[in-house]
C-alpha cells in the first residue's frame, strides 16, 4: 500500500533519505559503510566481499553442480570440505576426540553431540512417552515412532523411511555403493556396522 500513499518510514541517519521498505534502506547504507556486497540472483541472499567464495558455493545449492569428487566411490559434493569429511569414511581417520573417554570421530559435530553423554544433560523431553534427548533433532527423530511419520522415501522403489541415514543406507542397495573398505582384505560394505563385525574375523576379537 506504500507504493500508493508514498508513505517512507525508513530514514538513513546519514543524509536523512527515506525508503518504503527496510531492504531498500540497509541497501543504501552500504554506500555510507563502503561495504561491498555479493547479491545471488536466484533468492537474493547477500554475501559480503571478502566471502565471494561463499556466493559461488552458495549459487551450487540452486544450480546442482557438485564439483568435489570421490575418488574412492565417486560421490559429489558442493563443498571441498565436505568432500574431505567424507573421504575420512574411507580412510578411517577420525580426528576429533573427546577429552572424557579418548572416543574419536570424523566430525567435529559427532563428537559435539557424543559429549552430552558425559555431561547427562538432556533438556529435549518428549510429552507422548516421557522420554528425554540431548539434542532436538534426536527429539523429532524420536517423535516420528509416535506419529508414524516417514518422511524420507526412495525414488527408486518408494519405500519410506522415518531417519534419512536409513534412507542413505537403503539406497545402497539401488546403487551397489560399499564406502566401507577393509584394510586388511579390501573387502567393502555398505554398513560401518558390518565392516565392524568383518574386523573381528582378522583380530579374533569378540564383542
Amino acid at each position: 500500500m506504500r507504493t500508493h500513499s508514498g508513505e517512507r518510514p525508513y530514514e538513513c541517519k546519514q543524509c536523512g533519505k527515506t525508503f518504503r521498505h527496510s531492504s531498500n534502506l540497509t541497501r543504501h547504507l552500504r554506500t555510507h559503510s563502503g561495504e561491498r556486497h555479493y547479491e545471488c540472483r536466484e533468492c537474493g541472499k547477500t554475501f559480503t566481499f571478502c566471502r565471494f567464495s561463499s556466493l559461488t558455493t552458495h549459487i551450487r545449492t540452486h544450480s546442482g553442480e557438485r564439483p568435489y569428487e570421490c575418488k574412492k566411490c565417486g560421490k559429489a559434493f558442493h563443498r571441498f570440505s565436505s568432500l574431505t569429511t567424507h573421504m575420512r569414511i574411507h580412510s578411517g581417520e577420525r580426528p576429533y576426540e573427546c577429552r572424557e573417554c579418548g572416543k574419536a570421530f570424523s566430525q567435529s559435530s559427532s563428537l559435539t553431540v557424543h559429549t552430552s553423554i558425559h555431561s547427562r544433560e538432556r533438556p529435549y523431553e518428549c510429552k507422548q512417552c516421557g522420554k528425554a534427548f540431548s539434542q532436538s533433532s534426536n527429539l523429532t527423530k524420536h517423535m516420528r515412532t509416535h506419529s508414524g511419520e516417514r518422511p524420507y522415501e526412495c525414488k527408486e522403489c518408494g519405500r519410506a523411511f522415518h531417519k534419512s541415514s536409513n534412507l542413505t543406507i537403503h539406497m545402497r542397495t539401488h546403487s551397489g555403493e560399499r564406502p566401507y573398505e577393509c584394510k586388511e582384505c579390501g573387502k567393502a560394505f555398505n554398513r560401518s556396522s558390518h565392516l565392524t563385525r568383518h574386523v573381528r574375523t582378522h583380530s579374533r576379537e569378540r564383542p
